[in-house]
């Protein structure tokens, strides 16, 4: 499970100066990425997160994944099956599988390698991680693809062997910032049947987050809906709620009437 309390994140951003006094620090300015999220995943459930660009969808996944620190304050809280984010942040990503994009994987080595090493460093044994990586190969539909060097790959073969990877330990927590990308429509229904898969008493009770800007994902995929918009948790239900909530047949309509809704005066 997990959980998200009051999170907030902002940075600071140097604008570029052109001047011949190079001695002037650039002009400052502050972005609000994330401000006041708030959302419960239970175990054995996909939750999507949803929002238009820079509503701060990633910075929230981020967070939970303990890739950057939230802002302090007495209320902002992550908790990962009960532990503490901030303060136990290597216990808490034991606990979580994540893939935030397709980069990141070792280009002189095969997808095995790149799966079995990333296992080997969550603390299993070769042997362990070989068989997890063969066993994610055959849910994922990528054995052909294991002893390539994963230089050359395509953005759909880089997403599969990334998502191999962060599934090799077999966490009980599950966080993918848009892991369709890339994928073509055969590839996408096995995603699509894997994580459904994993929700299941079968296949472990995931809690997976999945963030996404395909409506039709949605609808077929989610248990519950979260819908950020402005930094800030606007609505969250399920799709049928959703709908009825905004008066909607059409789920991307529900959307789009939730997330650019003006704010009050």
């Amino acid at each position: 499970m997990i959980r998200v309390e009051h999170v907030s994140k902002r940075f600071t951003q140097r604008a570029a100066v052109r001047s011949l006094q190079f001695w002037k620090r650039p002009a400052a300015r502050v972005v609000q990425a994330v401000d006041d999220v708030s959302f419960d995943a239970p175990d054995g459930c996909i939750l999507g997160l949803l929002g238009p660009n820079g509503a701060g969808k990633t910075t929230t996944l981020r967070m939970v994944a303990a890739l950057i620190s939230p802002d302090s304050g007495s209320a902002a809280r992550i908790e990962v099956d009960g532990i503490d984010v901030a303060r136990q942040p290597r216990a808490a990503l034991a606990r979580m599988g994540v893939l935030s994009d397709a980069r990141g994987l070792y280009p002189r080595l095969s997808a095995r390698e790149n799966i079995v090493y990333y296992g080997e460093l969550q603390g299993m044994r070769r042997e362990a991680a070989e068989a997890r990586a063969a066993e994610l190969a055959r849910m994922l539909d990528m054995q052909a693809l294991l002893d390539r060097r994963t230089e050359g790959f395509s953005q759909g073969e880089r997403m599969k062997t990334a998502l191999a990877r962060a599934l090799v330990h077999d966490p009980a927590n599950i966080i993918l910032d848009e892991p369709t990308n890339g994928l073509d429509v055969i590839a996408t229904r096995a995603l699509r049947d894997t994580l459904r898969h994993l929700r299941t008493p079968e296949g472990g009770r995931k809690c997976i987050i999945f963030s996404t800007h395909i409506m039709q994902e949605v609808e077929r995929l989610c248990d519950r809906v979260v819908v950020v918009s402005r930094g800030r948790t606007v609505a969250s239900g399920t799709v049928a709620e959703l709908l009825d909530r905004t008066g909607r047949t059409d789920f991307e309509e529900a959307f789009v009437a939730l997330a650019f809704a003006e704010e009050p005066a």
